[in-house]
């Protein structure tokens, strides 16, 4: 696994296995919300019986962590990895918790970071010296943060790691900068910060324009549009659309008229030639007429051009619409 792996990151940014304290990483008590006495009234919400279910499951000690950890590392065993997963969900919990005051629904929080725990459990590495709880804190708190980055406002703000690195960073490295009476200007704070000056000015002009409704009305009037009537669609307008299909059905109308007089080798010419999304070669006509492939371009030339006379007689701003070539 390289360097540039988020794995590799994940075990970079791991403490030392034996001086990272345990307790604070892998909580054995839930703060279930349940006042006393009263879950005998009144069914518990779906909160609160999340957490009974998930304090069912014991912490694994470190040599029990580590054998199951090597059945899934080297056998791919799914059942040690269901252990493993069941056993680390209270990590999930508790990392959670420490970004409710960006998402009020905690249900939603645990979700992503279980699926950063999934991750960690089928990466992780038992022979780096790095214990599970630690290297699956990583993985957790990704997953999390990429989830409050896409939902925390309706348009995405931060798509690369270094814009969800800015989102939750930026205004603390601000007020840092701010107390040590420094400017603050887009160059310090991409030093600071281990960015582009460029990222840092993109984000905070994206930052600066605030979230609009396109059902927003314009005024207060009663009558008044919406916010949306403003903004234009990609490509042609629907005035142009359908000017577009008037005239090409006027064009056909007028082409099939003067296909009432040719011969039948013009009249071939004309739909194999002239008006076909897949023309046939010169030559092909050629052989089939027994002609030279220039005799058949002279043919289709006297065509067109009798055609564009017909068209310019019967035809209101045709030279508006096929103006000659020269």
């Amino acid at each position: 696994m390289s360097d540039t792996d988020p794995g590799s990151r994940a075990y970079a940014a791991a403490p030392d296995s034996e001086t990272a304290p345990e307790d604070a990483e892998r909580p054995s008590a839930l703060p279930v919300p349940v006042a006393p006495g009263s879950h005998e009234l009144t069914a518990p919400d779906s909160l609160t019986r999340y957490f009974q279910e998930i304090g069912r499951y014991p912490l694994l000690t470190r040599e029990q962590e580590k054998a199951l950890a090597i059945r899934v590392f080297e056998d791919k065993d799914q059942e040690a990895a269901h252990t493993l997963v069941l056993s680390n969900l209270r990590l999930v919990v508790k990392i959670a918790l420490d970004y409710r005051r960006f998402w009020t629904n905690l249900l939603d929080l645990i979700q992503e970071g279980t699926i950063g725990l999934l991750e960690a459990v089928r990466r992780f590495d038992p022979y780096r010296g790095t214990k599970l709880s630690t290297y699956s804190a990583y993985w957790i708190r990704a997953y999390l943060l990429k989830y409050l980055i896409d939902n925390i406002r309706q348009v995405r703000v931060g798509s690369s790691r270094a814009e969800r690195k800015l989102f939750f960073t930026l205004n603390r490295m601000k007020r840092q900068l701010e107390r040590e009476g420094l400017a603050v200007e887009p160059a310090l704070l991409a030093e600071r910060l281990d960015l582009q000056t460029e990222d840092i000015e993109r984000f905070e002009e994206r930052m600066a324009h605030g979230e609009a409704s396109l059902d927003a009305p314009l005024t207060r009037e009663p009558d008044a549009g919406r916010l949306g009537d403003t903004v234009s669609a990609p490509g042609d307008s629907v005035e142009k659309l359908v000017s577009d299909r008037d005239m090409h059905t006027t064009f056909r109308h007028h082409v099939d008229k003067f296909s009432e007089g040719l011969a039948t080798r013009e009249l071939r010419i004309l739909r194999e030639r002239v008006l076909a999304d897949e023309p046939k070669t010169l030559q092909e006509l050629g052989d089939e007429f027994k002609l030279t492939r220039e005799r058949v371009r002279q043919l289709e030339k006297q065509l067109v051009d009798r055609l564009r006379e017909y068209l310019r007689a019967n035809l209101v701003d045709f030279d508006y619409w096929a103006p000659d070539e020269s």
